[in-house]
């Protein structure tokens, strides 16, 4: 099986997150891996071990697209247990809303799925946590015209015959809603976005991270997979970012001091906030 997961660099959430004042693009100088991303990566290496890992001939490739400092991304997915990374670098992508960035994801997976070896499952995030869309699954599956199941809690691949004899293969997903669950199939290739309740991600050890330094990373410019610049970054976005301005600090707030009276004084206060 020849998995991608699709992983991205975004900035610290618990560091205070910034717009730049050029262009109102987010300020990823101190960004890590995207936290939800590492459930997909886990939930495809769980897929490839059920399957006999490397040796059987399975894969998970991580694909990130960004500046130069996005392969950080990259590395610790491989740190945790990828096989391999793809990074697609080029200045042009600078500015990419969801749009332009499915329309480049899209390129770089149909690049890295020839005949003799097609991507079988695209695993993502049910959302990054900087953007929080979850708008790139959906689009991604619509531009490579595969079917999606989103925000998994569950994720297995079935088949009706064996897989070593071509038989017809399903990624199964359960959803869960507020009030019920609903399991959902879909024949693969196909697109899956899996949420954070679909399982306990590992953590890199000391191996992992030997191993992640052997393992290799591939970088790919806008040129290489076939992309018009004119078509992705501010100039291909649907989407822009007309004015921005910074958060308002916080105010001290009301402190109710209780006399007897404190409960009034509460209700008072909840009411005039149009809360009650």
């Amino acid at each position: 099986m020849n998995i991608v997961v699709l992983v991205k660099h975004v900035p610290d959430a618990q560091l205070n997150r910034q717009l730049s004042a050029n262009d109102n693009t987010v300020v990823r100088t101190d960004s890590i891996l995207s936290e939800l991303d590492e459930y997909a990566i886990e939930a495809a290496l769980t897929l490839v071990e059920e399957r006999g890992g490397a040796a059987a001939g399975n894969s998970v490739t991580a694909l990130t697209m960004g500046p130069a400092g996005a392969v950080a991304a990259v590395r610790k997915a491989l740190q945790i247990g990828a096989f391999e990374g793809v990074h697609l670098c080029d200045d042009a992508l600078a500015g990419s809303d969801a749009a332009a960035t499915s329309l480049a994801l899209a390129a770089l997976v149909r690049h890295l799925s020839p005949a003799e070896r097609p991507v079988d499952l695209i695993i993502t995030g049910m959302a990054s946590t900087d953007g929080e869309t979850s708008l790139i699954p959906a689009q991604l599956a619509a531009r490579l015209e595969l079917p999606q199941l989103t925000f998994a809690a569950s994720l297995e691949v079935t088949s009706e015959d064996s897989e070593a004899g071509g038989g017809t293969r399903k990624a199964v997903i359960r959803r869960d809603g507020d009030t019920e669950a609903e399991v959902i199939e879909a024949v693969l290739p196909a697109v899956v976005s899996v949420t954070d309740q679909i399982n306990s991600p590992r953590y890199p050890n000391f191996k992992g991270i030997m191993a992640a330094k052997k393992k290799t990373v591939t970088t790919l410019s806008l040129a290489d997979i076939g992309v018009d610049p004119a078509h992705v970054g501010s100039a291909g976005s649907w989407t822009a970012i007309d004015s921005a301005q910074a958060q308002p600090a916080r105010t001290a707030g009301t402190i109710i001091a209780d006399e007897g009276n404190a409960g009034v004084l509460l209700v008072d206060f909840l009411a005039a906030q149009k809360l009650l």
